[in-house]
């Protein structure tokens, strides 16, 4: 049975009529109306990994191209370049985004940190998919424009992500910020000779065209030649979504990770793959594929998700347990297995938390001399310390084992404990030095994997929301500004020729719609909100810290 896979969405084919010669053939029984150019078509050439030439990081990773842990090798000293897959925005995040994210997190601050970590700069971009189906379904459910719903649950997932201490990428790409790249995309895709038409209109994407290289994250055997990948005409202005294209406009012809969900390594990945690759006409478009386990309600098969209505909010989830909580939860599996979340595995993360609290409690009260211990033997905790550094080093580098490297860190709080038992009274010199760099080893460490274990209030930005409200204002004042400025022609005499000239005024009863407009603009400004108008477009700033001028 033949598979017809999502590739993209394109409202119309007008590419048809650019000067590409059309060729046909039949494909169990389907005829097929290849669109062909003057450029090569990628040679077929074997099914296999290329090891990047580049800057070994020490850390080995599995990789999902190859089935197993490879060196971390990046194209550029230091410097990753990273691609996730963010939320569709239609509905609240729940903790199965969190989960992925939060892994995510942990992962890229362990390459981020330096000594004894790894000094990676990070480059992430995660897209924001804010328009398909389930945001316009939902948007009519509601009597709300699609770009306002999607905004909305948007900013609640960053809020969520930020109360979860996650830091934000470097770059959120919404798909409807890319619409004229991915149909640029499309086009290029095309020109290269990578489609072909059916009888009906369709446009497919010939996976025969890229040779035996379809099927890198899945075993496809051959099966290969039996798959093509749909672009499904849609009507305006529902949008464009090109899964990959954003990426690929990013960081071009070499993305050193890409990550997301083990669901959607096929055929979402899969099919990021081919179309980069058919794109750069290039190998190797990814070097490396990490995919994260799902969260399942404990007893459940699912994964949690919004679909299947079996998610527990992260603002529901926030009225048991803390931020902290739930990061310890995340460290205590690999980021690729799956977990369950019940409250057995919180209450685990919970006393483990408290285990690491009470070290911290009770090395900062013998620091500070108000607790009274037996001697302390100093050489042998310096030993351990030094042991737990080295060995946490390389349980990370095993491909990011979290649970591992917490283990090793809970015994090393095991024998600092064993050290701090009371004594009526002070039995021998005082040893603080080494509880000290113990203490700032176990915060350090912890932070990295977002543990905040000094307690530190957070501050909620509300910013993100205002950036909406204002583009919104703008957007909404443009659309009004256009109409004002709208013209009309008015003939006049020449008085030197007498004949006839055509003038274009403006309509004057639309004259105070364009005085209010300026007014608003100028308003504005003392605020710190900052319009310009450029013809009939405008652009806008906001600039913090500013008073109204009286």
């Amino acid at each position: 049975m033949k598979m017809r896979l999502p590739l993209a969405l394109i409202t119309n084919v007008r590419l048809l009529n650019s000067g590409f010669r059309i060729g046909h053939r039949i494909h169990n029984g389907v005829t097929k109306t290849s669109l062909l150019s003057s450029c090569n078509i990628c040679s077929r050439v074997e099914r296999k990994w290329i090891k990047p030439v580049g800057f070994d990081t020490g850390v080995k990773t599995y990789n999902s191209l190859t089935k197993q842990k490879e060196p971390l090798v990046l194209a550029q000293e230091r410097i990753a370049t990273w691609y996730s897959c963010g939320p569709t925005v239609y509905d609240h995040a729940h903790l199965g985004h969190a989960w992925y994210v939060s892994l995510l997190d942990q992962v890229q601050n362990v390459e981020r940190r330096s000594y004894p970590y790894f000094e990676i700069n990070v480059i992430h971009v995660m897209v924001i998919t804010d328009i398909d189906d389930k945001i316009i379904q939902r948007s009519l459910e509601q009597n709300i424009s699609p770009t306002v719903l999607a905004r909305m649950h948007e900013e609640e997932f960053k809020r969520d992500m930020q109360a979860l201490r996650v830091l934000p990428p470097a770059v959120y790409m919404r798909v409807t910020d890319n619409i004229p790249q991915i149909v640029a995309f499309v086009e290029r895709i095309i020109g290269n000779g990578h489609v072909y038409v059916t009888s009906q209109g369709n446009v497919y994407f010939d996976t025969q065209s890229i040779g035996d290289r379809y099927g890198k994250l899945v075993n496809l055997g051959g099966i290969v030649g039996e798959l093509g990948m749909l672009w499904i005409r849609i009507s305006v202005p529902a949008g464009i979504v090109g899964g990959g294209s954003e990426c690929t406009s990013v960081f071009g012809s070499q993305l050193d990770i890409h990550s997301g969900g083990i669901d959607l390594a096929f055929p979402h990945h899969e099919n990021e793959i081919a179309q980069s690759e058919a794109y750069h006409q290039c190998e190797q478009w990814g070097n490396y594929f990490l995919h994260s386990g799902h969260l399942h309600l404990k007893g459940s098969v699912e994964k949690m998700s919004k679909s299947l209505k079996n998610y527990v909010t992260i603002k529901d989830f926030l009225e048991s347990y803390t931020a902290n909580e739930f990061r310890l939860f995340c460290l205590l599996t690999r980021y690729r297995s799956a977990i369950d979340y019940s409250d057995a595995s919180m209450n685990e993360a919970r006393s483990t938390l408290s285990t690491i609290s009470a070290f911290c409690h009770t090395a900062q009260a013998y620091m500070q001399g108000h607790l009274q211990c037996q001697p302390i033997e100093e050489g042998i905790l310096w030993e351990r310390l030094s042991a737990t550094q080295s060995s946490v080093r390389k349980a990370l580098a095993d491909d990011f084992d979290t649970p591992k490297a917490v283990n090793v860190i809970m015994s090393l709080i095991h024998h600092g404990n064993c050290q701090l038992q009371p004594a009526t009274k002070n039995n021998g010199p005082r040893c603080p030095a080494v509880f000290g760099a113990m203490l700032s080893y176990v915060r350090e460490i912890m932070a990295v994997f977002g543990v905040d274990l000094l307690d530190r209030k957070e501050v909620h930005d509300s910013s993100g929301v205002l950036n909406n409200v204002v583009e919104e204002l703008v957007h909404f004042r443009s659309k009004v500004r256009k109409f004002a400025l709208s013209v009309e022609d008015q003939a006049s005499q020449n008085p030197q020729t007498g004949s006839e000239i055509q003038k274009r005024h403006p309509q004057p009863d639309r004259v105070p719609l364009l005085k209010v407009c300026d007014a608003l603009r100028n308003n504005l400004a003392p605020l710190g909100v900052h319009i310009k108008d450029r013809g009939t477009n405008s652009t806008w700033k906001i600039t913090r810290g500013e008073t109204r001028k009286n």
